[in-house]
């Protein structure tokens, strides 16, 4: 990880200004490896992409909008050549986070070496059951090679593992296993897609066996992930996240509201700009900053913040941190794990 003092500053000043998008997730391929059973995208690839220049311009105009962090993912977006220099050109002026299946991030290391974190994918230790959930045999031993070999090497790495019903027992003991180690988890939870006439990019349909049915064993898990915050490094979830997801899967009550649009935004491989993947496509990266201020998006805000159709975790996240005191809110929750990231940049 680089963290110069002149990205410190901008990142600090943007995280300070108040109607900014603070988040955004670029899907910069359609194309992947894998066949995971929760996911879509590798039934439906696309070969068509924006050009490398063409990415470096949206990411100007991400920069221009305020924007702090940006997720690059796809597909798996290693799968692109021109991908280091993507994460370079993007790091200069973003928190910057890269997702791999644990396929291709040794390949590619030398490219990741700029990325603030490196997210590997990877849902269980079993490696049977971890085989199955990817649908490609070997997918365990390559995500845990790369896992290592990453954290060996210095480069920022965590463990993204996606709760589901498949995994709902193990996911404590998962957590203590990889931060015990060093390696902090960030979580995914297992959703689908609502139907939709029009989507900027499907993932994934309904699936009985990952589809979370033991609301009260979701319930302990988030009440332990929050006891174990306050043991060790390496949980990152927000306590309001979890005190959200608990309340949700306990009581079906929702204590956020949607926002797409507001506090963060996707961009699709063509460039197509929407709130939230299920939502069909407002414009293009390219147009964005006239966008942003239309009273068009203004109207587009006010009906995402009604949405309570989806349950993806990164959307709610940034739905309940999502404006200025909310930020320092993260940084008071996530204090420890700040000052493990300090010491990193200073050893770098």
């Amino acid at each position: 990880m680089r963290l110069s003092s002149r990205k410190a500053l901008s990142l600090t000043k943007r995280s300070l200004t108040p109607n900014k998008p603070y988040h955004a997730q670029w899907l910069l391929t359609r194309r992947c490896n894998y066949c995971c059973r929760d996911c879509n995208v590798w039934r439906q690839q696309d070969e068509s992409e924006l050009s490398t220049e063409e990415i470096k311009m949206g990411l100007d105009v991400l920069h221009k909008l305020g924007v702090i962090e940006i997720v690059l993912s796809g597909g798996n977006p290693l799968l692109r050549e021109d991908i280091k220099e993507i994460i370079d050109y993007s790091s200069k002026y973003f928190i910057t986070t890269v997702y791999d299946n644990g396929s291709m991030a040794l390949e590619k290391i030398d490219a990741l070496r700029n990325a603030d974190f490196v997210a590997i994918s990877l849902d269980t230790l079993n490696e049977k059951k971890n085989d199955y959930i990817k649908g490609v045999p070997g997918s365990w031993k390559k995500a845990m090679n790369a896992i290592e070999t990453l954290h060996e090497e210095g480069i920022f790495v965590g463990v993204s593992p996606t709760i589901s019903q498949l995994n709902l027992g193990e996911i404590v003991d998962f957590t203590r296993y990889f931060t015990s180690r060093g390696v902090p988890v960030w979580y995914c939870l297992y959703w689908y897609d609502y139907p939709s006439e029009s989507r900027l990019f499907e993932i994934g349909k309904k699936q009985d066996d990952f589809e979370i049915t033991d609301g009260k064993a979701m319930a302990d898990v988030c009440d332990a992930l929050m006891k174990m915050k306050k043991e060790r490094q390496g949980v990152f979830i927000t306590d309001k996240t979890l005190t959200a997801l608990k309340q949700f899967f306990l009581k079906g009550q929702r204590i956020w509201k949607c926002g797409a649009l507001q506090s963060f935004l996707m961009v699709d491989h063509q460039g197509q700009v929407s709130g939230c993947h299920v939502r069909e496509p407002v414009t293009s990266i390219f147009e964005l900053l006239d966008a942003w201020s239309s009273q068009e998006f203004g109207n587009l805000r006010k009906e995402f913040s009604k949405c309570d159709r989806c349950m993806y975790l990164c959307y709610i996240f940034y739905s309940l941190h999502a404006n200025v005191l909310s930020n320092l809110e993260v940084l008071r929750d996530q204090w420890k794990n700040a000052r493990t990231l300090l010491s990193k940049m200073r050893k770098n």
